[in-house]
């Protein structure tokens, strides 16, 4: 979190309840390679999003992310982009609703060339 707070290129919006309470949590940054499904950069690419469960279906995640477009638009961005697991339905669900389209869908492999030194 440190870095996000340090980095212009980042960035952090947080939801409060009524009483002050963190109830959202939205980390952004601007992309400057390739962001599959863009051809513009930078891309304002949301990193992640959480709303307690508490609290969602109250338009909170809706508003994280339009504060966030706004973010990325006075950067220069004209296209944000996420991603979601391939299992993780109710985020490609919630993804959907707020105007996200799917881009593409991957499977990402691993091949480890040797033991972890780490773990001997």
């Amino acid at each position: 979190m440190a870095i996000y707070l340090r980095d212009d290129d980042k960035c952090v919006l947080l939801a409060l309840s009524d009483e002050g309470e963190c109830v959202g949590l939205l980390e952004a940054a601007l992309r400057y390679d390739y962001v599959e499904g863009c051809s513009t950069q930078p891309v304002c690419y949301l990193e992640g999003l959480f709303v307690s469960p508490q609290f969602r279906g109250k338009q909170i995640a809706r508003k994280l992310v339009q504060a966030c477009e706004r973010w990325g638009r006075e950067r220069g961005c004209v296209e944000m982009a996420s991603d979601a697991e391939l299992a993780n339905q109710s985020s490609i669900e919630m993804h959907q609703k707020l105007g996200f389209v799917e881009a593409n869908r991957n499977v990402h492999f691993v091949r480890r060339l040797r033991e972890n030194p780490l773990n001997v």
